[in-house]
């Protein structure tokens, strides 16, 4: 699940935070799609989880993307991080 020995591992990261959000941690599954553009990391939780991780307005989601673009290496594709419903 590792990017590579220097990269950050960022699915689990990502799983990391949403486990510490929601109230069925169990349900947490981070997978990543590699496109021709991009890194795409789907995060997947319990359906009444859904609104812990994505919050307010969207707050909670887009902190998370903050975070994951914060560390993402500037020489690599775009990283996007996608909240499946």
């Amino acid at each position: 699940m590792a990017e590579n020995a220097a990269g950050p591992d960022l699915a689990e990261l990502i799983r990391y935070l949403a486990v510490n959000l929601v109230d069925k941690p169990d349900e947490v599954h981070v997978e990543l799609v590699e496109e021709r553009s991009a890194n795409v990391y789907e995060l997947e939780v319990a359906e009444s989880d859904l609104g812990k991780v994505i919050g307010r307005g969207g707050k909670t989601a887009r902190a998370l993307r903050t975070v994951v673009q914060a560390i993402t290496p500037r020489d690599r594709k775009r990283t996007l991080v996608e909240i499946l419903e």
